[in-house]
């Protein structure tokens, strides 16, 4: 089976930063597009930023200038900085990652199990 892991959630103060990462393991035979996304309380679920494997990038306008994608191919991991973290940052944060099995042609979307961010004013 195929998983997302993340890590690097944690409690921060309003200006702070904070890195998250997220590795994909199992039966993967490659990824095309990794992202992340996140969940506030009584809100939908959001786009934050995307990353094509060729590296093309794509942000939230809420997010540009203070957070970066980036991925290790050769680890199959997807990273996000976060910087000058304001409490309207505070949510859930999933990454999701756009993948094929050695099991099937058609691809898949596969999410990991989310971490809490919270910045306190």
């Amino acid at each position: 089976q195929v998983q997302l892991v993340q890590s690097g959630g944690g409690l921060v103060q309003a200006g702070g930063s904070l890195r998250l990462s997220c590795a994909a393991s199992g039966a993967i035979f490659s990824i095309n597009t990794m992202g992340w996304y996140r969940q506030a309380p009584g809100k939908q679920r959001e786009l934050v930023a995307t990353i094509t494997s060729g590296g093309n990038t794509n942000y939230a306008d809420s997010v540009k200038g203070r957070f970066t994608i980036s991925r290790d191919n050769a680890k199959n991991t997807v990273y996000l900085q976060m910087n000058s973290l304001k409490p309207e940052d505070t949510a859930v944060y999933y990454c999701n990652a756009v993948l094929r099995t050695y099991w099937t042609s058609n691809d898949r979307l596969d999410w990991g199990q989310g971490t809490q961010v919270t910045v306190s004013s």
